[in-house]
Formats: structure tokens, C-alpha cells, sequence
């Protein structure tokens, strides 16, 4: 597909002015703080945009994983106060995900039984995971981290410092997940027949069961690795805030979506790549981060997110729904 035809060639256009414009409004944009402070920003989101993609391009839908996340994070975190844990912060991460990837199995395994729209069973089951934490586990804001989680919240990969704002930014150790996560997202969908899969059970589930893919153990895979990114999400969250507050990623089910559809990905299924994921990701939280650089009260913040949202997923919409209407008529034709 030619450059300019592509989603992505205009989502860094508009990274680029939007930096530009902040730049020469207020000069700080392209400061080495300024950018630490947006890649800081762009972790949560970036690894949940990265999990968001896969389910789109599959077909489906999910809205349940900040819930999965926070239940996963808190769960982990309250057991290991209650047992005064002292060994590798590693176990924490290591638990969280099995945890999320044990939740996310369950989206995947009702979604491929009930065979019902998965916004509704990840609506349902969202809130059971929501409930369960608040009644069962009685959460509550946990503010002293287990020493091992404290310490890894302390470290940095590198620091600058501003002396003309005197402030100083610091980019977390944990920014390293993000990397970590795209390298194994691409090796997936580029080099697997896993990842051929999630894209043909995206752009037609009866095609992709005549060609020999699995549909329901891919269904349940896209479910249960959202999970499994949710369950690492979480434990990231608490070593960035250096607390624990259960209901620190409410929300983000909307942004990451709006985030992964502006950058490319297809609501119907079939379509996406990592690079416009990123940039989705990316412009939004310039939007998000910047706007106060530019003299704009963050409040106004959420009113030009939406902007971009209307604007992206409509063109991605009219794209794909233009796209069909012409193999449409190639077949009427034929």
C-alpha cells in the first residue's frame, strides 16, 4: 500500500505538527524532559494499546481489562504485605500475569461457548472481577509497598534535569516492559501462524476455519494474552505511582480503544499494525500531556481527545466500509 494511502503516514503527520505547534508556542516541547515525561506517560497505555490491537484485529472486543489489571495488581500487592514479602520483585510480575492471563481465559473460554457479542460478556464479566475485588478483597488505597516493589519504584534507566524550569524527569526502569512487549507482539503477528490466524478470524471467522485455523482456541489465545498484558500492566501501575489505589485505571478501556482505532486498527476486524497502535497511543497522550504547554487548561483536554477520536475513527471507518463496497461490486460484477 502506497505511504500516503496509509493511516499511519498521517497520525505521524499530526505527532509532528502538534509537536511543532507546542514547540514553537511554548519551546519546551522537544526538551529532554519534556519527552522522558511523554515516554513515562506512554507505558501503561502503550502496553494496553498493544493488547487492545489484538483483540480488535480478531474480531472482538474487550472492555474488561482494566478491571483484570486492577484486581490482578491488587491482589498480588495485598498478599504480599499480608506475608511481609522479601524475595525477587520478579514474582510479583510473574503472579500478576498468570493471574490476568487465568482471568482473560475466562473471557475467552464464554465468548467461544455462549458465542454472544464480546462486549456484552466482557461488560458482565468486568464487573464480577470490579465487585469481587471491592467485596471480597474489601480494597482499599495500600500506600507502603512490599520493600522489593518500593525499591524497583526508585529506579531509574536515566535522569535529566532542567535548569531553566528546575525541574527534573526520570524515566522508570519498568519503560523497559513497553520494548519488551512490542517485540513479542510483532514476532506473533509477523512470524507465527498464531498471528495469521488472529488476522483471518478477524476479517471472516468462517473463511478462517475452512483454512484450517482453530477459531475457538484463538479466541480464547487473543483473551487470555489481554489478560496476561492486563496482569503486567497493573504491577507496572503500582511501581510508577509507588502505591496501590484499586481504582487507579478505570477508564482506559475507552482511551486504548480510541487509541488503537485512530492509529489504523479496524473496529470490524482484520486490520491493524504496531506501528499505528503506537502512534495512536502516542498522539493522545501528547494531547493528553502537552496541551498545558500551549496556554490550554488540561480540563480542555478531554474535549480535543474526543476531536481525534471522531475524526480518526470516522476516516478509518469510511476507509474500511469503502474498501468492502468495492470488492462488493468486483463480485456483482464478476
Amino acid at each position: 500500500m502506497p505511504l500516503f494511502k496509509r493511516n499511519e503516514f498521517y497520525v505521524a503527520c499530526t505527532i509532528l505538527a502538534l509537536g511543532c505547534l507546542i514547540q514553537g508556542t511554548s519551546g519546551q516541547f522537544f526538551t529532554a524532559n519534556n519527552i522522558t515525561d511523554l515516554a513515562r506517560s506512554i507505558i501503561v497505555p502503550g502496553m494496553l494499546g498493544l493488547g487492545t490491537m489484538i483483540i480488535l484485529i480478531s474480531g472482538n472486543i474487550d472492555i474488561s481489562f482494566p478491571a483484570i489489571s486492577m484486581l490482578s495488581m491488587y491482589a498480588v500487592i495485598k498478599w504480599f504485605v499480608t506475608i511481609q514479602y522479601q524475595g525477587p520483585v520478579v514474582v510479583g510480575f510473574i503472579l500478576c500475569a498468570i493471574l490476568g492471563a487465568f482471568l482473560g481465559a475466562i473471557n475467552g473460554i464464554l465468548a467461544a461457548w455462549l458465542k454472544l457479542p464480546t462486549l456484552i460478556i466482557t461488560l458482565g464479566t468486568g464487573s464480577i472481577f470490579l465487585g469481587f475485588m471491592q467485596g471480597v478483597l474489601k480494597s482499599s488505597v495500600i500506600s507502603i509497598l512490599p520493600s522489593p516493589v518500593a525499591s524497583l519504584s526508585k529506579s531509574f534507566l536515566y535522569t535529566v534535569y532542567n535548569s531553566k524550569l528546575d525541574i527534573l524527569s526520570s524515566l522508570p526502569s519498568v519503560f523497559l516492559f513497553l520494548p519488551a512487549a512490542v517485540v513479542i507482539m510483532f514476532f506473533i503477528m509477523r512470524y507465527t501462524m498464531l498471528g495469521r490466524g488472529i488476522y483471518a478470524l478477524g476479517g471472516d471467522p468462517v473463511s478462517c476455519e475452512r483454512a484450517g485455523f482453530n477459531v475457538v482456541k484463538t479466541r480464547i489465545f487473543v483473551f487470555t494474552f489481554m489478560g496476561m498484558i492486563s496482569g503486567v500492566v497493573g504491577m507496572v501501575r503500582v511501581v510508577l505511582t509507588g502505591m496501590v489505589q484499586p481504582t487507579t485505571l478505570i477508564g482506559y478501556e475507552l482511551s486504548s480503544i480510541a487509541a488503537v482505532v485512530l492509529g489504523g486498527v479496524s473496529l470490524y476486524g482484520g486490520k491493524g499494525t504496531i506501528t499505528g497502535t503506537l502512534l495512536g497511543v502516542t498522539l493522545l497522550t501528547m494531547i493528553t500531556n502537552s496541551l498545558i504547554l500551549l496556554g490550554i487548561p488540561s480540563y480542555w483536554s478531554k474535549f480535543f481527545t474526543g476531536i481525534f477520536i471522531v475524526v480518526g475513527i470516522g476516516i478509518t471507518s469510511f476507509r474500511t466500509l469503502r474498501a468492502r463496497g468495492k470488492v462488493n461490486t468486483v463480485v456483482l460484477e464478476n
